[in-house]
């Protein structure tokens, strides 16, 4: 199958130098959060063979195992890291006593993730740097001050922000060139088209859509047959029984679309995300080479103006049920959580 699939473009993410894959690869659920973790060994191929096709931007983070997931991404890119770009995360952490998930953004706490990271990875440099969640209580200015000793030092090549809000990206912008800000994008999670987008844009900053399959409800995932502990079949409102038989609709309807455009429902949503412009680089997530294939499927798709209002309108936003996270995770979300003004700062 392979041999049939569209070539993976090498494309410019932000206006800062860096190149990657113009689709990228999710690796969160090998390891942690859908589930118990993948075998390793499988794992390791699947993301060979990923890179072998011409995904070779892989996204991670301290946070998902927590540790386990950069450790195994560190030992499939033994031998072939000239041929990939690494993007890992700081900022959540789970309290090891009550499990509770908090975000820390102190200068102590990051000089321990970025060393932490280099070390699980086992790379002498990360190619992009997210502050995973933004922290109520420190100032940007001081978590990208640090970061930025460490792209003097060359222990990270490029800076980014997840769920960070307008205003956050251009303080943090001010301090240090940001390359990509990730950020949940779907054909159900569009409010960062708002002000998220269009500063990001302004700024030559990349985009990087995380979910854009809607944690796998476009390609068909059936919810009730997850595996105990993947989080999606408790925690994602859109997900749960009362919420999932509304949004069905959806799913059908671009299950229609797909005989007309001669793909799956997941290839047309995720085709919606690649047209979204030259700076958007999504990175679904998979454990499965299959789905892996069918999503880089989606990169041979060319659809006009007319096809993506058609797509857009078989899934309007404002009949979606249910929010993208539970409340409490929400809040750790670009809309509800600000820097706090460098003003208040007391190192």
């Amino acid at each position: 199958m392979a041999s049939t699939l569209p070539a993976v473009e090498r494309v410019k993410l932000g206006s800062q130098g860096l190149e990657v894959s113009k689709q990228g690869l999710g690796c969160m659920g090998m390891s942690a959060f859908y589930g118990p973790p993948k075998p390793e060994q499988e794992m390791i191929d699947l993301i060979h063979h990923a890179v072998d096709i011409g995904v070779t931007f892989l996204d991670t983070s301290d946070a998902y195992g927590p540790h386990m997931n950069e450790v195994l991404i560190g030992k499939a890119i033994k031998g072939i890291r000239d041929k990939v770009q690494i993007a890992t995360k700081f900022g959540i952490f789970t309290d090891p006593v009550t499990k509770a998930r908090g975000i820390n953004n102190k200068p102590e706490y990051i000089r321990q993730c970025v060393e932490g990271s280099l070390k699980r990875l086992d790379i002498d440099s990360i190619d992009l740097y997210y502050v995973h969640r933004v922290d109520k209580e420190v100032p940007i200015e001081i978590t990208i001050g640090v970061l930025k000793e460490y792209v003097e030092k060359g222990k990270i090549k490029y800076l980014g922000l997840s769920e960070a809000s307008s205003s956050d990206i251009r303080r943090a912008h001010a301090v240090h060139p940001i390359t990509a800000v990730q950020m949940e994008l779907s054909l159900w999670s569009r409010d960062v088209e708002e002000d998220v987008i269009p500063t990001c844009r302004e700024l030559g900053i990349g985009i990087v859509p995380y979910s854009p399959l809607g944690r796998g409800f476009f390609s068909g995932v059936q919810v009730q047959t997850l595996p105990d502990g993947d989080f999606r079949k408790l925690f994602v409102p859109r997900l749960q029984p009362e919420n999932l038989e509304k949004n069905q609709v959806f799913f059908q309807r671009l299950v229609e679309m797909g005989k007309k455009y001669g793909g799956t429902p997941g290839q047309i949503a995720l085709a919606w995300v690649q047209h979204q412009g030259v700076d958007v680089v999504p990175i679904p997530g998979t454990t499965k080479v299959k789905n892996l294939e069918e999503n880089v499927g989606a990169l041979g798709f060319k659809l006009s103006k007319e096809d993506l209002a058609e797509i857009e309108a078989a899934v309007p936003v404002e009949q979606v049920a249910g929010d993208r996270y539970p409340e409490a995770s929400m809040q750790l979300t670009w809309r509800y959580t600000h820097s706090a003004p460098l003003s208040s700062w007391k190192a």
